[in-house]
């Protein structure tokens, strides 16, 4: 009985650090990548996870297929929750998490998803706008994304927007793909400048080329001045005779100045003139 009772009491010292190592009992870390989520293949990248002040060791995995370079990344570096490609390829694009914990409390829940995302493994696709890319103050625009690469999907990205739109593509021909965006309602107090991406359903974060820049025209954009511009503006239209005053005060310092100038020329003349009529006296 006292062997039994011994047993338990082993069995029970040991399990009791193994229940508190479970994950989940941390708050879940941050996960972002440096300079951006949206790399060009060959490019350097650093996926970066932080903990809270507990944190003494960090873990990174992809979701779905393990990554490779992660077991290659230098101890000192993983402790510090960095992690860098220093040449980003399309193997490395996918959905990535990370932990962190320490021995005393476990792990922590995992961070949110970070979509990797690689560009340049194909060329680039056209984006139009149809039927120009003048849209009205208020109004619709209408983008189109086209490719002789039979892409399965489209991604527009808007200059300065992250949540960028993603649309299957149309059918085509066999050898081509294409995909209609609607933007907007478009305003003339910002800039509504567009690219466009392809890819394929096997690898939905391996993108193109991005396409050449698109930028949509609202009238009245020319209108949005700074306010220094607006209030010189307001006075222009509101007190135009402001310049008439303006410049009769101008005319009338110019003669002011004329004036005194020919008195001087002419005392100067006159001072000169007297030695020599002393002289011939």
């Amino acid at each position: 009985m006292t062997l039994i009772l011994t047993v338990l009491i082993c069995l029970g010292l040991s399990l009791g650090p193994r229940t508190h190592m479970q994950a989940g009992i941390l708050p879940k870390p941050t996960l972002w990548a440096e300079p951006d989520r949206v790399i060009t293949q060959r490019s350097p990248v650093t996926l970066r996870c932080q903990g809270n002040l507990e944190a003494l060791e960090y873990r990174l995995y992809r979701e779905k297929n393990p990554a490779s370079w992660i077991t290659l990344i230098r101890p000192e570096l993983v402790k510090k929750g960095q992690f860098p490609i220093p040449s980003i390829t399309w193997e490395d694009a996918g959905r990535y998490r990370c932990i962190y914990g320490n021995p005393t409390a476990g792990w922590s829940e995992p961070s949110d998803p970070l979509e990797l995302v690689v560009t340049g493994t194909y060329r680039k696709p056209t984006l139009s706008a149809l039927p120009s890319p003048v849209v009205a103050s208020g109004g619709n625009g209408t983008l189109q994304c086209d490719s002789q690469v039979p892409f399965d999907g489209f991604i527009l990205y808007k200059e300065g927007d992250e949540h960028p739109q993603r649309l299957n593509s149309q059918p085509c021909t066999r050898a081509s793909s294409r995909a209609v965006f609607s933007v907007g309602p478009v305003s003339p107090s910002r800039r509504w400048s567009y690219r466009c991406y392809g890819y394929i359903s096997s690898a939905p974060n391996v993108w193109s080329l991005p396409s050449d820049v698109l930028e949509l025209l609202v009238p009245g954009a020319a209108e949005t001045l700074s306010p220094s511009q607006n209030q010189t503006d307001s006075k222009t239209g509101q007190h135009p005779q402001d310049y008439t005053v303006e410049n009769l005060i101008r005319m009338g310092v110019a003669g002011l100045v004329l004036v005194v100038l020919g008195i001087l020329l002419f005392e100067a003349q006159h001072s000169q003139r007297s030695p020599q009529d002393a002289a011939s006296r």
